[in-house]
């Protein structure tokens, strides 16, 4: 097991907090108590003013177990780290474009061409965090157990609240944080701010060193394609950054929470694991029940990190509580209501009668023992910090059939989720059909670790690889037939480079559909997948995560065929070009070169005066 991060509080240290340049990675840090006649309190924010009043409430109802998920600690301290997200309360543009809008697809996103000065102002919007829609709260949760308290003890948390999905970068960083907090009180928020301050602005699926105190954080961030356009991310996608093709570096990310334990999270249901792929794919609604907030945040972050490289655009909510402003639009839905695509993790049970028109229930984990130690998911990556996750047992690894487990899945079917109420059990309750196959030679890869913890730890991290390889081999492969449509061109040897570059192949479902099913789906679907293959197509068009991944896939390709025209101009001897050329098309290629000349000029003056924007500001 690798040692966390040593950190101690220097009265020397220069350092002070600069909340401009914090924003970059945190925009706030919360303290929250629990207090047993007014409930759930901000005790403080930095920095101040910062949050809303409701944004506020949200993040203090999300920063503590729910009371029905306590397991009884019998030890003097019990601490977790768990994650939540929530919709920030500001009236703030929809980005998702509607699945009837796919034939219309061509009009909306297709252009002759995609300028630099049009590029650089829609990076430049994507730049703030204020365009943010949701933000992740990451909290470290400390219960304190005396008998000579009211209700026997106090519990206290310590919030992280930023608009990305960082938890690569924040749960180390609330390992070193949280017992630093607890031991010098709020002094500890300003230094660990000071060290935020002076971090490098993130860069997407990028290895990054971050220092704090006497320690150096290594972590991965996901990816830019896997970001929501609104995540406040300042990036530049290429077109081979988001191309329907398998990396050759796989310890690189290509999806959110790419470090996600999904063989210890899911290492009950692996044989369902092919579902839930599809169900994540097409935008089914799912709600993930576990017994402590850590399990159900790993389950929801391992089953977003499924379908990567493809931008998961449903709402994902890690840890979900009845205090969400959602939960009474969710509860009042009727008879034949169709129920919003979403994945819910909860722990309080009460969910299961007050969502019963969800159609798709996950339960994993099981009841974790009394233990002091911080409950988190074991990590591979560098920069994180390994241990177990609260609540897994070592259970031995079974994917052998046997007619008592065919009974048992008939008896949890027969009695269906709200047997959860009695006794928690790992299973799904779905009417879902897999059009997918379980790949059983990738589940006798797996290793049964045995007993031993330490041993247990090192293989959860290789099942990890090779269950995360597989999925991703997948899903790039289902995606791999809508590579045409993106597919870029060069100027041909001997053509002018100052035309027009052609638009991309325009896209019809219909038409797509139907030479998909002339050609096939591919040797490696096919081998995979049931003869209803197309149905999956279908539904995935339709569902919510199409549109969204197309038309980023289709302004990258787009900005990458602008880029290797620019390149081919730059190239081209101008005079020779025009020795060959009649007088009309001498003068026709005069005024490209100088419309293309006014646009560079555009584009460097806009250039110039950014720069000098960010030097009088820093």
């Amino acid at each position: 097991m690798s040692r966390s991060p040593s950190f101690s509080v220097k009265s020397e240290l220069s350092l002070k907090p600069d909340p401009e340049r914090m924003q970059r990675w945190v925009v706030a840090f919360c303290t929250i108590r629990f207090d047993l006649e007014q409930g759930q309190l901000i005790e403080d924010c930095y920095p101040p003013g910062c949050l809303t009043q409701d944004e506020e409430l949200e993040v203090a109802y999300s920063s503590f177990p729910d009371s029905v998920s306590q397991h009884q600690n019998r030890s003097s301290i019990h601490d977790c780290i768990f994650f939540f997200r929530f919709q920030r309360h500001k009236n703030l543009p929809q980005g998702n474009v509607t699945p009837s809008e796919i034939t219309e697809i061509n009009d909306k996103i297709t252009s002759s061409e995609l300028t630099e000065e049009k590029l650089l102002k829609r990076s430049k919007s994507f730049s703030s965090s204020k365009g943010s829609r949701y933000f992740y709260g990451y909290v470290f949760n400390r219960q304190r157990h005396d008998e000579r308290l009211k209700r026997g003890g106090e519990q206290k948390s310590l919030v992280i609240l930023s608009h990305g999905p960082f938890s690569s970068v924040f749960r180390p960083l609330l390992q070193i944080m949280g017992p630093l907090y607890f031991d010098v009180g709020k002094k500890a928020i300003e230094h660990i701010a000071s060290y935020v301050s002076i971090w490098p602005s993130p860069v997407p699926g990028k290895l990054m060193e971050l220092p704090i105190g006497n320690a150096m954080l290594k972590v991965n961030l996901p990816p830019a394609h896997s970001l929501p356009l609104e995540s406040g991310m300042l990036s530049e996608e290429s077109a081979a950054s988001v191309a329907p093709f398998l990396p050759y570096n796989q310890s690189i990310p290509q999806g959110l929470f790419h470090d996600s334990d999904l063989f210890g999270t899911f290492r009950g249901l692996l044989l369902q694991l092919w579902v839930l792929w599809e169900l994540l794919l097409i935008g089914e609604p799912i709600l993930v029940i576990a017994p402590t907030p850590p399990q159900c945040c790993e389950a929801v972050a391992s089953l977003v990190s499924l379908i990567a490289p493809l931008l998961c655009s449903i709402d994902f909510r890690p840890y979900f509580t009845i205090h969400d402003p959602q939960f009474a639009h969710l509860n009042s839905l009727q008879e034949g209501d169709t129920f919003p695509p979403m994945v819910l993790g909860v722990t309080n049970l009460f969910f299961l009668k007050a969502l019963r028109k969800i159609p798709h229930i996950v339960s994993v984990g099981s009841p974790a023992p009394n233990s002091n130690r911080v409950a988190f998911a074991s990590r591979a990556s560098s920069g994180k910090i390994s241990g177990r996750p609260e609540g897994f047992g070592l259970q031995q690894l079974s994917l052998k059939f046997s007619p008592s487990s065919l009974l048992n899945v008939v008896k949890l079917r027969r009695e269906g989720p709200l047997c959860l109420m009695t006794e928690h059990k790992e299973a799904i309750w779905s009417s879902y059909a897999a059009t997918t196959k379980p790949d059983t030679s990738i589940l006798n890869r797996l290793i049964d670790a045995g007993m031993s913890p330490r041993v247990e730890e090192s293989m959860s991290v290789v099942n990890n690889e090779i269950l995360r390889r597989h999925f991703l081999e997948l899903t790039t492969n289902f995606l791999a037939p809508f590579g045409p449509y993106f597919r870029t061109t060069t100027p041909s040897e001997g053509s002018s480079p100052f035309v027009d570059p052609p638009t991309l192949p325009p896209f019809n479902a219909n038409e797509f559909l139907s030479s998909l099913q002339a050609r096939g789906v591919g040797k490696f679907l096919s081998k995979r997948m049931r003869s209803n293959w197309l149905d999956l197509y279908r539904r995935f068009l339709k569902g919510p995560n199409f549109m969204p991944w197309f038309q980023r896939r289709r302004a990258a390709a787009e900005q990458e065929q602008h880029r290797l025209w620019r390149q081919a101009r730059m190239r081209t001897d101008i005079q020779q070009l025009i020795a060959k050329m009649s007088e009309l098309e001498s003068v026709d290629t005069f005024n490209a070169v100088e419309r293309h000349l006014i646009q560079e000029i555009q584009v460097n003056w806009i250039f110039v005066q950014d720069s000098m924007s960010i030097f009088i500001l820093f």
